[in-house]
């Protein structure tokens, strides 16, 4: 069966649950109907498959910022939430349109995103991309007394800059691979020699999940280097983390953090490459299941103890508290549980597989992070296994090519125990269409991940 979500009757604090007027259309401008454009700061086109005439009549007012297959599966378990009035998202997908109503505004634009945040009445928004979190658009819905999930701009350098997570992990004590930072290619080359082959070659910076390099020979680790500094990934390459290669299974953490109490999410494991059998160029991910049988009650523990707690205190030492989601991407070795990374939100394909197993209602989890009120929070998991597996343009993770038909997408959401989260889709007219490299995350339940692998495969 697919999982249904209990309703938490505790209270939310801070964010009135009383009844809200959906103040769609605006009273300073008309609008006869979806796609209206609204001139004037904080007025964008809306558009969605939603009616518009309002949302459930009470409850919250959310923005979803996204608009991939992370940012699909949390509508999805926003929309069950009794709690919710209307939501709305920026940028979306096709798929996320027939949840929520879709917004045209520049995720860039802090003051626009503000400005329409307090003409649509939003009690909270959800940032699911790393760009904007590192970017400090917490910050700057905080200062407007607005509600936002994820970490403020500091406290977002745990992603947005590896060798800041390195250094904090030797400060702390916290288990991780050996490093070195670098901010020339020739300091860089020279420190090679410290390093047993393979070796891996990191972008400082943020590089969309493709700026980790596993050099398998002192050429390609040097190739990596010169990459990095010839501008192969943008600002994220002026600076390089080298780190020695660790052996041993990975596996992934997620916690909930409001800055100082930590609410363990479901494990989940994910697939970086891009070939079957583990081959091919790293993406941002090509499938992922949950639970993750590497992760035992005892290594669960010891990962807490070990690397999230001591990770916690010492942000909030720092004055820069983590409240958000924190995904911690571990390697399994045979000295226990390492920390490879840090994001600062939810994987992506992982999340897809952790909605799917979610049974509570996810607002007052993420409403608890932002008013640090997460002690009063429980969560609870389907005993069924999950698993997503990602279907992408040709080419991808290099260059591909656009615009193709997607269908038969009707016919796979009927399938029980299954759901189709968009990532890179766009609706034109009645077709959906392919816009990115990751298109679609088939996600699915089974007993066990190899029945949940059956229904996803039997499924395409």
């Amino acid at each position: 069966p697919r999982p249904f979500l209990a309703w938490l009757v505790a209270p939310v604090p801070l964010l009135s649950l009383e009844p809200r007027p959906c103040s769609w259309p605006p009273a300073r401008g008309p609008c006869s109907g979806p796609g209206k454009l609204l001139s004037g700061r904080g007025h964008a086109a809306i558009h969605g498959d939603r009616q518009m005439s309002g949302g459930r009549g009470a409850g919250l007012n959310i923005l979803l910022i996204g608009g991939g297959g992370r940012e699909h599966a949390l509508a999805w378990a926003i929309s069950k939430s009794p709690l919710l009035d209307t939501l709305y998202c920026t940028p979306a997908n096709a798929g996320i349109a027939r949840l929520a109503l879709t917004v045209d505004l520049d995720v860039g634009d802090h003051a626009a995103i503000v400005s329409f945040c307090q003409t649509h009445d939003i009690a909270l928004v959800v940032v699911g991309p790393e760009a904007p979190l590192v970017a400090g658009l917490v910050d700057d819905l905080t200062a407007a007394n607005i509600a936002a999930f994820g970490p403020s701009k500091a406290a977002a350098q745990l992603e947005g800059s590896k060798g800041f997570t390195k250094d904090l992990c030797q400060d702390a004590g916290i288990p991780t691979a050996r490093y070195g930072r670098f901010q020339t290619e020739a300091a860089a080359r020279a420190a090679l020699h410290d390093f047993p082959i393979p070796v891996v070659v990191k972008a400082d910076g943020l590089a969309a999940g493709k700026g980790v390099i596993i050099a398998e020979t002192r050429a390609a680790a040097e190739g990596a280097i010169a990459a990095c500094f010839d501008g192969a990934f943008g600002a994220a390459g002026a600076e390089v983390v080298i780190e020695e290669f660790l052996v041993g299974e990975e596996a992934s953490v997620f916690v909930l953090s409001d800055g100082s109490t930590v609410l363990p999410l479901a494990t989940a494991q994910d697939h970086k490459r891009v070939g079957d059998g583990d081959t091919g160029p790293n993406t941002g991910g090509m499938g992922a299941y949950s639970p993750a049988p590497v992760m035992t009650p005892e290594l669960i523990d010891r990962t807490l103890r070990e690397i999230i707690e001591p990770t916690v205190a010492a942000m909030a030492k720092r004055g820069t508290p983590f409240q958000g989601v924190l995904y911690a991407g571990l390697m399994i070795t045979e000295r226990g549980p390492e920390l490879i990374e840090y994001n600062a939100r939810f994987g992506d394909p992982e999340c897809q597989a952790l909605m799917m197993r979610l049974r509570s209602d996810i607002i007052p989890a993420l409403v608890a992070c932002t008013n640090r009120s997460l002690s009063d929070v429980e969560l609870s998991w389907t005993d069924e296994a999950a698993l997503t597996v990602v279907v992408a343009t040709n080419g991808y993770p290099g260059a591909v090519q656009n615009g193709s038909v997607i269908s038969g997408l009707d016919a796979v959401a009927r399938q029980e125990g299954c759901e189709v989260f968009h990532a890179g889709t766009r609706r034109d007219g009645d077709q959906v269409l392919a816009s990115g490299g990751r298109v679609l995350g088939i996600t699915t339940l089974g007993k066990t991940v190899s029945e949940a692998q059956t229904r996803a495969y039997g499924a395409l």
